[in-house]
């Protein structure tokens, strides 16, 4: 039983996936890369949060949210206040006119700390509130659209305005959050130099660590009776209403939960780079995340994963060599992700490459060879009478219509 428990939990391909994954980012790019790519690659690894966040969002629950961005700044500047208080104490600001607050402050004439500050003086609280603040704005927002059945393109186009609304905040209370600069110079964490080259490395590997926490939280899901849910809800919201269920609870939790692993990957953003600011939570950048996850396939957690790490390595390059030709490499993306494989690369892998994989990969039996197959005695009346009645019964399940709603296990029998 427990066996089974656990293949229905892990199944051979996706176990395979995982530990080819866990190869790829702790073994094979630490051993490749120097410290400054490897840090590159740990902060494309932070947009694979909110990539794997969009997938059970919109992938499996049909929310499509164009507004991850805000959930995925609001975690990283609740870290970023800690670090940018720890920085600012009396010692190292001592030439400004009003020691022990931030530059930006004391720039903008403020001369105490205000008390929505206060809390961000403890790691605990802090870490506590990277989860909580946009876990509680997702709720508020969540709460106010679902309960009144707001869904679909009009959920999207809120969500976008949204973001741009907290940008608009941002920017404009410059002596509290920083303005357009954002919170910068950030370098100590409980007094650890986070600007070291050994300190990268470590964080590379917390972010890895978190990562795979959150893909197994993702995987229990999309393989338990509520991932079951969110695609049946996706495909045929009012059926599963008419079922029983609260359809608006289900979107307000798998949104929230949404919310929180984007707002892990903020954090470990602002870790990773030493700041972080409004650019990294409007409209443009919550676009390209949507498309992380697009072009990582939305119905494959690990292809949130690859999908990341494939549009930032572009990103990079073209920004290297032609940086006036990225945002139409963007655009020439997006289109031929929904023109060619709207699905993404998992679609790909799962048409292309997985048929042709070993039988071990499958989970198939050895083929029984010629010489081990055993002569069956001739059939009696009775056998043949109870083949032909399971054939009958063979013939009229299949005739059955069966929808495959889901790359990965959500099949839905209308």
């Amino acid at each position: 039983m427990q066996e089974r428990a656990k293949a229905l939990f892990m199944p051979r391909q996706d176990l395979i996936g995982f530990a080819v994954l866990a190869l790829i980012l702790i073994v094979i790019l630490p051993l490749i890369l120097d410290v400054f790519r490897l840090n590159l690659v740990g902060k494309y690894l932070t947009y694979s949060f909110v990539a794997l966040g969009l997938v059970l969002c919109w992938g499996y629950g049909g929310i499509l949210s164009l507004g991850q961005g805000l959930f995925f700044g609001l975690g990283g500047y609740c870290m970023a206040m800690f670090l940018k208080l720890e920085a600012s104490d009396p010692v190292s600001t001592k030439i400004q006119s009003t020691p022990g607050i931030p530059d930006f402050m004391d720039w903008n004439q403020i001369t105490a700390i205000p008390w929505w500050w206060q809390p961000f003086n403890s790691l605990t609280l802090s870490l506590i509130a990277v989860v909580l603040v946009p876990t509680l704005f997702a709720f508020i927002i969540s709460v106010a659209m679902f309960k009144r059945r707001v869904g679909g393109v009009y959920f999207a186009i809120i969500t976008q305005a949204l973001a741009a609304i907290l940008t608009i905040l941002i920017i404009g209370q410059q002596g509290y959050t920083g303005g357009v600069n954002g919170i910068t110079d950030l370098r100590t964490l409980l007094g650890w130099d986070i600007r070291s080259d050994n300190a990268k490395l470590i964080l590379y590997f917390v972010n890895c660590i978190l990562l795979f926490g959150c893909l197994l939280i993702a995987q229990f899901i999309r393989k338990n009776k509520l991932g079951r849910i969110l695609v049946a809800m996706r495909d045929r919201e009012e059926r599963v209403r008419f079922s029983g269920y609260d359809v608006a609870n289900f979107k307000i939790f798998v949104f929230c939960l949404a919310a929180a692993i984007s707002s892990v990957g903020g954090a470990m953003f602002t870790l990773q780079v030493g700041f972080m600011s409004p650019s990294f939570v409007g409209i443009v950048p919550s676009i390209e995340m949507v498309i992380f996850c697009a072009v990582g396939g939305r119905l494959s957690i690990l292809g949130a994963v690859y999908g990341s790490l494939l549009v930032n390595w572009a990103k990079t390059s073209f920004s290297e060599s032609f940086p006036e030709l990225w945002l139409f490499a963007m655009g020439a993306l997006f289109i031929g992700v929904v023109m060619a494989f709207p699905n993404g690369l998992a679609s790909l892998f799962l048409r292309y490459i997985e048929p042709y994989l070993p039988a071990w990969y499958h989970g198939k039996a050895k083929p029984v060879q010629p010489a081990e197959v055993v002569e069956k005695a001739p059939l009696t009346s009775t056998d043949t009478q109870t083949e032909a009645s399971i054939s009958k019964s063979t013939e009229k399940q299949t005739d059955e219509p069966v929808s495959v709603n889901s790359l990965e296990g959500g099949v839905y029998v209308d």
